[in-house]
């Protein structure tokens, strides 16, 4: 082993510690555990940080993404376009709905959703696009949404990786009919559980996913209509509370790092490409070259760097349209996605990595014949 071991993650707290100590403490003698004050106080601190005049925190992304198509009457026959990379909860937030998601090829460079693919993809079913900010980089919002509006779409943000990230210099989730967030507790911003929040301008559909999150209720025991049982619970509320003010600081240091990468990572392996400074970097991918269609140089290169106690992950090693669960959806092919996905190794990425850490992953890929 070269140097240390060096994880994929640490989810330990540490500067944070005190404060979702005093969080946590602060819930437990109150004893309001559902739907209260560290709720009601998070949505307002959130929507705050992220430029938006809405939030409203629900059980987790998939849920935040389901419950902004649903405050849309988007629902049974109705086709959702998604890229192809990405975690599958976006595809199945689509599915819980009861809509199609229709599966769209990316962008060879960052990966998020092509315009081009998604024009392709639009039929007269289709309702709205999903933009997925990959790895914390915005996907190109201007053309989908002119795309959308010359449609007549929504659009509806996947943040789920991308806390206070902005495209051209506008906070994502701002400028649509909303974003959907993650606090999965390895997201930049994370609780020690499940959780999740949603950003809109609408204050009409902000009041009408309250309800929905609530089991459809307008009041205590009166369900208006068929809604779901997605809250997030005081305490996971709490701690992000004590978490949101150090998420600008993780951030910035989450870009050093990856700056520091591209300067030293050896010209055989390929980053994905920076196209919007308003990077968060949620993820470090590279691509390895892809030789022989199977993915045998990046798993060879991932060998190579667990031998020396470096963590690794694959971010997604399968598109969604070669997904079983989605074997049905319609859309075209997806040959970017195909490539990208056996070429594609995560790098550790996170706000307590050292320099000298990174110095010693560099130095690993340098070393791999």
């Amino acid at each position: 082993m070269i140097g240390r071991a060096i994880p994929f993650v640490d989810l330990h707290p540490a500067e944070d510690a005190a404060a979702v100590r005093e969080a946590m403490q602060r819930v437990l003698t109150r004893g309001w555990f559902i739907l209260g004050p560290e709720v009601e106080a998070f949505e307002a601190e959130f929507a705050d940080a992220c430029g938006a005049k809405h939030a409203v925190a629900v059980g987790n992304g998939t849920d935040a993404i389901s419950l902004i198509l649903r405050g849309l009457a988007i629902g049974a026959g109705d086709e959702v376009i998604v890229p192809a990379i990405t975690a599958g909860y976006t595809a199945l937030a689509v599915a819980a709905t009861g809509a199609i998601p229709v599966i769209a090829d990316v962008d060879d460079d960052t990966l998020t959703l092509d315009p081009a693919a998604c024009a392709d993809a639009i039929t007269r079913r289709t309702k709205a696009i999903i933009p997925v900010h990959l790895y914390g980089q915005a996907a190109p919002l201007g053309e989908l949404t002119a795309l959308a509006t010359r449609h007549g779409l929504a659009v509806v943000e996947d943040c789920c990786q991308a806390h206070l990230a902005t495209c051209e210099g506008t906070p994502v989730g701002t400028t649509t009919a909303g974003g959907a967030f993650s606090f999965y507790p390895t997201k930049n911003l994370g609780a020690v559980g499940d959780g999740g929040a949603l950003i809109t301008g609408d204050a009409q559909l902000a009041k009408q996913i309250r309800m929905l999150r609530n089991g459809g209720q307008s009041d205590r025991y009166h369900h208006d209509v068929i809604g779901f049982n997605s809250r997030l619970d005081e305490l996971q509320a709490a701690v992000l509370r004590a978490r949101l003010p150090l998420l600008p600081r993780w951030t910035a240091r989450r870009r050093e790092l990856a700056a520091q990468y591209r300067r030293q990572l050896p010209a055989r392996v390929r980053p994905v490409t920076e196209r919007d400074p308003g990077h968060v970097y949620h993820l470090f991918p590279i691509r390895v070259r892809d030789e022989d269609g199977r993915g045998s140089h990046r798993n060879a290169l991932q060998q190579h760097l667990r031998g020396v106690g470096i963590e690794t992950l694959i971010h997604y090693p399968v598109p969604l349209n070669r997904q079983a669960a989605f074997a049905t959806a319609a859309g075209p092919d997806t040959p970017i996605a195909a490539v990208a996905t056996r070429e594609l190794l995560s790098l550790p990425l996170h706000p307590r990595l050292t320099g000298s850490e990174l110095d010693q992953v560099a130095a690993a890929i340098e070393a791999w014949r």
